[in-house]
């Protein structure tokens, strides 16, 4: 029997025994649980599991993976449910495995610059946990205030900070992971250099869930920067925003942060927030929002004064420099609270591609003719500085991009507009179920057969997350 074909089929005594694992109230099968569960931020998709189970221990994770090994029930894990590729979207029913109680920062090594930390912990509590001690976790995607660490290694995230700092890839030292059999193993060791076996702690970041259950993480930590500037400099072309973007890195800046945001975007936000905080004027086409830290003020503002100097000759207009923390705070704040913002008016569909950054013009380019031919509205955003460009697109007849014919043809156009300009398709939002079906793009048959069989080795009988990425046959 395959998964697709047990869907539905999970017993009264698997339920008992799944309730004897973790007790009554962390087994929930109601309507408004399995709705809560059934979907996350990725367009307007719902699929309810059959029941949702929320175990607090490793050997618990254990317990269950060896349960729905056995009687190949689909397993779907779920961080905070912030996704944007559906990869926590239960599609194929079964169980949905919430890792919301595993939620403590179990140590914090002030002196190997370490933190060991749960996947349940909210990516911004961990990181105001290790502020106060002087620390700094970088990776900061926009959903920092409510997503979990756990999701983050899912999906590799990034976030603004990624530009300087790195990607959570680059972060992570150690993880003690469930398997899809119920074992429970520690895929490297806590140092900095690991040379021995296979790496299988970066093979489990971002495999989006599909390998393993993550239930402790190892993260390296850098002592906190002591200052940061803030700059935000309007643009006339969108074209001429993002040609700036790699003229500040050839000039040898490294911004902590460097952010594109096109005017409807911007106007989206603004109003959803309510807020004045960055003029809109119908003459500016876009804003970079540009920021700067390290240890010597001086530096930094040596910095800020040459980047704007730079961008006068992009045509910037008048920049605006933030001149306290409140200031940046609402600076901040619009850029994170865009995505939020274009979806609840309309923007429904995102996809977010990532070329290298001297191509933004001609990606950015690509997506307004794009928009032209197929008869869609798109805007643009996202982390300009590691040419990571958000695109959301809003089309009256179309919610969802999965499952749509129509939305189909533009997507892979899209995708191979991407690829013919060195980048690829997802940059820290993950494949999941969304953008499975257009992997041809950017993969040789020989590619996708290798991560075929390495999936097969973790989970024989694809339990796990399965149909994310790829398909389930294939």
């Amino acid at each position: 029997m395959s998964i697709q074909e047990n869907k539905g089929m999970i017993s009264i005594k698997r339920l008992e025994e799944f309730k004897q694992i973790v007790g009554d109230k962390n087994v929930m099968a109601d309507e408004e649980s399995l709705n809560h569960y059934g979907h996350d931020e990725t367009e307007k998709l719902l699929y309810l599991p059959e029941v949702v189970l929320k175990p607090g221990t490793p050997e618990e994770v254990a317990a269950i993976m060896k349960i729905c090994n056995e009687d190949l029930i689909p397993v779907t894990p779920r961080g905070a449910g912030t996704g944007l590729s559906g990869g926590a979207l239960p599609h194929l029913g079964g169980v949905l495995l919430s890792t919301e109680r595993f939620n403590s920062i179990l140590s914090i090594d002030e002196r190997n610059l370490q933190v060991i930390v749960e996947p349940g912990v909210i990516t911004e509590v961990l990181q105001d946990s290790v502020k106060e001690r002087g620390l700094f976790y970088p990776p900061d995607p926009s959903s920092r205030g409510s997503c979990f660490i756990g999701g983050n290694i899912a999906e590799n995230s990034g976030g603004p900070k990624a530009v300087k700092y790195g990607v959570v890839k680059d972060y992570v030292l150690n993880l003690e992971v469930v398997l899809p059999t119920g074992e429970i193993i520690w895929t490297g060791a806590n140092v900095l250099k690991n040379s021995t076996g296979y790496n299988l702690t970066q093979l489990l970041v971002g495999s989006e869930g599909t390998l393993g259950i993550v239930t402790k993480i190892v993260l390296k930590l850098i002592p906190f920067p002591k200052y940061d500037l803030l700059m935000l400099a309007p643009f006339a072309s969108l074209e001429k925003a993002s040609e700036a973007v790699s003229a500040i890195f050839r000039a040898g800046f490294t911004p902590s942060a460097l952010e594109l945001m096109e005017i409807d975007a911007l106007k989206i936000v603004s109003k959803m927030v309510d807020s004045t905080a960055v003029p809109v004027d119908d003459s500016i086409a876009a804003h970079l929002i540009i920021e700067v830290d390290g240890n010597n003020m001086d530096v930094l503002m040596s910095d800020m004064e040459a980047i704007a100097e730079l961008l006068t000759t992009f045509d910037a207009g008048e920049i605006f420099f933030a001149d306290d923390a409140q200031q940046k705070a609402e600076l901040w704040k619009l850029r994170r609270r865009v995505a939020e913002a274009v979806k609840s008016s309309g923007y429904t569909i995102e996809e977010d591609t990532v070329v290298p950054r001297a191509e933004l013009p001609k990606l950015i380019k690509g997506v307004k003719e794009l928009g032209k031919q197929y008869g869609f509205q798109a805007v643009c955003y996202g982390h300009a500085g590691d040419g990571n460009l958000h695109i959301r697109i809003n089309d009256p007849e179309i919610k969802n991009s999965y499952g749509s014919e129509k939305m189909n043809t533009p997507l892979r156009a899209l995708f191979d507009l991407v690829y013919s300009l060195g980048g690829t398709i997802s940059g820290e939002h993950g494949i999941g179920l969304i953008q499975k079906g257009f992997m041809d793009i950017v993969f040789a048959k020989a590619n996708l057969h290798l991560m075929r069989e390495i999936k097969k080795a973790f989970d024989p009988n694809n339990i796990l997350n399965a149909g994310k990425i790829f398909d389930i046959k294939g």
